[in-house]
């Protein structure tokens, strides 16, 4: 299959791409992006047999020590550690981690980041790696991403950051940032569509059997679920009684008559226990059940907006846009596109 991408028209040689890891870090931060890399360059080599393999991936530590102890147990075998890198790097990627804390006060280290950072093409972070690059001055006016529970910090501690929490990637000029865990490996299909074209990035995920290959503007659909648990058991019985009754009138005052409170002390509980007003969690719980029904089925738009209770295709539209930030048609169409 003839590729498409930047270096796949270029014919350009290999190019080595780093990811940065400390004691403590997610190992799926490392792990799932690092295989996206690696098994796009056995694709690669597979289908044009003459030409050099696309990348070199490596795992460098932040320490003076190879091996890597992750936040699960497991130990990673790095091939360096930030001191002997001495090849040309085409791509760092920061992971995330539990030592985002520690590591970020190490002026070597920082000083190194700013000092590679002019050299390389790009640069990004998964998840709270985020963190690192903003101490090292690397995300100084930009638009970032990390993992949603993360977001409020990052923002706070960095204010000359512009930190979005919804978005599963960014790219902003040469930076790239993503949230948590899964969204690495969309951050790094979406690099390899870019370097090598959106069919070998469609086989890698194939191969993978990942999900669904995510657009970076998508919201972090984890967003609509990881709400904070709630004691109150009005409001969690509240809860659990709109995930089973999306077609139900679930207006706010439907909701606190339900749960025997009055409005105004039920939309500041609610909002106060899971982050989100009522409102926003009955749009988002729909919106769940609808790029569901959209992914399992071939219903037209206008069943599953009524099904899912959103009314019409155009308030289906309009809840999609808002949440996922992306159209019911072209989210159907990725996922198609995918399982075909």
């Amino acid at each position: 299959m003839p590729y498409s991408g930047k270096l796949a028209r270029s014919g350009a040689g290999t190019k080595t791409i780093v990811f940065l890891a400390a004691p403590g870090t997610q190992i799926l931060d490392v792990a799932g992006p690092f295989q996206v890399f690696v098994r796009a360059a056995e694709i690669f080599v597979r289908t044009h047999p003459q030409r050099k393999p696309p990348y070199k991936v490596l795992l460098a530590s932040t320490n003076r020590h190879k091996t890597v102890s992750t936040s699960c147990g497991l130990m990673l075998s790095g091939t360096d550690t930030f001191h002997t890198l001495r090849m040309p790097i085409d791509t760092l990627l920061v992971a995330g981690g539990s030592w985002v804390e520690e590591v970020s006060q190490g002026q070597e280290l920082l000083a190194w980041l700013r000092r590679t950072s002019r050299q390389v093409r790009r640069v990004g972070s998964i998840c709270t790696g985020a963190f690192l690059l903003a101490s090292a001055g690397l995300l100084k006016g930009k638009r970032v991403a990390t993992h949603w529970k993360w977001a409020r910090e990052l923002a706070r501690r960095f204010e000359d950051t512009v930190v979005d929490p919804d978005p599963i990637y960014i790219r902003d000029d040469n930076v790239y940032t993503s949230a948590g865990v899964t969204a690495g490996m969309d951050l790094a299909l979406a690099l390899v569509e870019e370097d090598l074209g959106s069919g070998l990035a469609l086989d890698v995920a194939r191969e993978l059997v990942l999900y669904l290959r995510r657009a970076g503007g998508q919201s972090q659909f984890s967003t609509a679920l990881a709400l904070q648990t709630t004691d109150r058991k009005q409001i969690a019985e509240v809860r659990s009684w709109v995930v089973d009754n999306l077609t139900q009138d679930l207006r706010v005052a439907n909701l606190a008559s339900r749960a025997g409170m009055s409005l105004r002390n039920f939309a500041r509980v609610f909002q106060r226990d899971t982050g989100v007003t009522p409102g926003q969690f009955v749009e988002r719980v729909r919106v769940e059940a609808a790029r569901r029904r959209l992914e399992e089925s071939d219903d037209k738009l206008e069943k599953v907006a009524s099904d899912c209770g959103l009314g019409s295709i155009q308030s289906l539209r309009r809840s999609f846009h808002r949440v996922l930030r992306v159209s019911p048609s072209a989210y159907r169409s990725r996922f198609t596109d995918l399982a075909s």
